[in-house]
């Protein structure tokens, strides 16, 4: 493991992890998610790439994705 980032490695650490508050609020499938999906670091903001695993990541991203497709254009009538 001398070769992954201390950082990186640390990532998986569940120890200093809590849900993401955004993906728990705005996700009506966050409860289905498998556990490790939910968690986000917790020395980081509730931000896609502060997840703990890749699919947690994607998950969060279609979410805002989904936000901001359902906004009302600026310029709209």
């Amino acid at each position: 493991m001398e070769h992954i980032d201390p950082a990186i490695a640390k990532r998986f650490d569940t120890r200093s992890s809590r849900p993401c508050e955004f993906c728990r609020e705005l996700d009506p499938q966050f409860p289905h998610r498998r556990p490790l999906d939910q968690m986000v670091a917790t020395t980081r903001k509730a931000t896609a790439s502060a997840h703990l695993t890749e699919d947690g990541y994607v998950r969060h991203r279609i979410v805002e994705l989904r936000r901001i497709a359902s906004r009302v254009p600026v310029n709209a009538a």
